[in-house]
């Protein structure tokens, strides 16, 4: 009798059922995709941002040494700290190597250069164009172009090992230099294979193989800095803590998180007699950007679900005046308030479990379409994320149904068979 009752009421209500329906399909629609979203769009969000370029750098651990005596500050005043590019390749053998998108050895050198007989001092910067790197089974080809993929060239890249430079876009006007001619750098004749327009600093500069840099420095295997790009997770409180003040399962919690601070670490740790750091600019604004992203997508998924309840509510509001002299016949033959209010919360959790079906895989379609337009990226909703959804749809249902429920099982039998209510 009790299923009979509820199949009735669905058969003789298929217009507010439906309607109840849809506004929980629709909710939960918008609950699975940004839900979707939110678990993937940490890593999404980071590859784009790694756009940007680097939020790590390794310094030579004797350049961050700073001494003052009587506020006189007594280090030397040398460039001779470098670190070893033998030991780059060892990047790729820390915990979080899976996570270094890439990285790019800098060199910086004074160098005078002359086109058609005028002269001129600049800082030449060897590195890394696209250069392959092996350690052990990992393999990456590395270097400014991945490094800094938003960096604009006029010509073409140089080939690394080779013996050909870019120009910034600055100084290419100032000497009236375009890609393919030959400039004069430290007495030697190079050839430009590209003008570089980045916005900041390299625009003034010449970019040329790290070899070039080393042979003109007569410093072989020398680095000055290395830029880190590497997917980390924005730092909360326990990021923030002090590795020294750790121990134990919690310092091996810390280390294991892909806070930059942790892979910091690791850097220091494969890289001899150095200092890796965020570069604090980029960390804390891709830090920023991503809470805020989330909080969006939290605020969305309550909106939803909010409206989702209030559609509910009026529908089943609606559906239970109308059977007020069903509630009141139940009520005169015997029926308490539990059987009553037992009869709908089975039509709302029918109801529930029918839109949430419905819903996950429209959401799962939603959150795919959000990762190819938005990320050029597939987002896949986990089936693990199915019970979720129902036990959300069932929650949102019954908030919205408490309400008209509580009403029905306090009618008054006689005035509900009546009419009168």
């Amino acid at each position: 009798m009790f299923a009979r009752l509820v199949y009735e009421s669905f058969r003789r209500q298929k217009r507010r059922k439906l309607l109840a329906g849809a506004a929980i399909t629709l909710g939960v629609t918008v609950a699975t995709a940004m839900i979707g979203v939110a678990t993937d769009i940490g890593d999404k969000m980071n590859r784009e941002l790694r756009q940007i370029g680097a939020n790590l750098v390794v310094t030579p651990q004797e350049d961050s040494l700073d001494v003052e005596i009587g506020g006189v500050n007594l280090k030397p005043p040398t460039d001779g700290a470098f670190l070893n590019e033998a030991d780059l390749p060892k990047i790729l053998g820390i915990f979080w190597h899976n996570n270094i998108t890439a990285f790019a050895p800098m060199l910086p050198v004074n160098v005078a250069i002359e086109k058609d007989g005028s002269r001129k001092n600049v800082t030449l910067v060897g590195t890394y164009f696209a250069k392959r790197l092996s350690y052990g089974t990992d393999a990456i080809t590395t270097g400014v172009k991945t490094t800094y993929p938003l960096w604009k060239i006029a010509g073409a890249w140089p080939v690394d090992d080779s013996q050909t430079v870019l120009i910034g876009e600055r100084l290419a006007k100032q000497i009236g230099v375009k890609a393919g001619d030959q400039i004069s750098v430290g007495g030697r004749e190079e050839p430009v294979s590209g003008i570089l327009a980045t916005g900041g600093a390299e625009d003034d500069q010449i970019l040329a193989t790290l070899n070039l840099a080393q042979e003109i420095l007569a410093k072989p295997g020398a680095v000055k800095r290395v830029y880190v790009s590497a997917l980390t997770k924005p730092e909360d409180a326990f990021g923030r803590r002090d590795p020294k003040s750790m121990s134990g399962a919690i310092y091996d919690r810390w280390y294991c998180t892909p806070y930059p601070a942790a892979i910091a670490l690791q850097l220091t740790e494969v890289i001899p007699h150095s200092r890796a750091e965020q570069i604090r600019q980029v960390a804390q604004n891709e830090g920023t950007v991503l809470t805020r992203i989330e909080g969006l997508i939290f605020l969305i998924t309550l909106a939803a679900l909010f409206a989702s309840a209030l559609a509910v509510s009026a529908a089943m509001a609606t559906a239970i005046f109308e059977r007020r002299a069903e509630v009141g016949l139940m009520k005169a033959l015997g029926a308490g308030k539990v059987v009553v209010a037992s009869i709908f919360f089975a039509e709302a959790t029918l109801l529930a479990l029918i839109g949430g079906l419905i819903g996950f895989g429209a959401g799962a379609l939603l959150a795919h379409q959000i990762g190819r337009s938005i990320f050029n990226s597939q987002i896949s909703i986990q089936p693990v994320l199915l019970p979720v959804i129902l036990a959300i749809a069932v929650i949102v249902t019954f908030a919205g149904s408490a309400m008209a429920i509580r009403r029905a099982v306090r009618l008054d039998p006689v005035f509900a068979l009546r009419g009168e209510l």
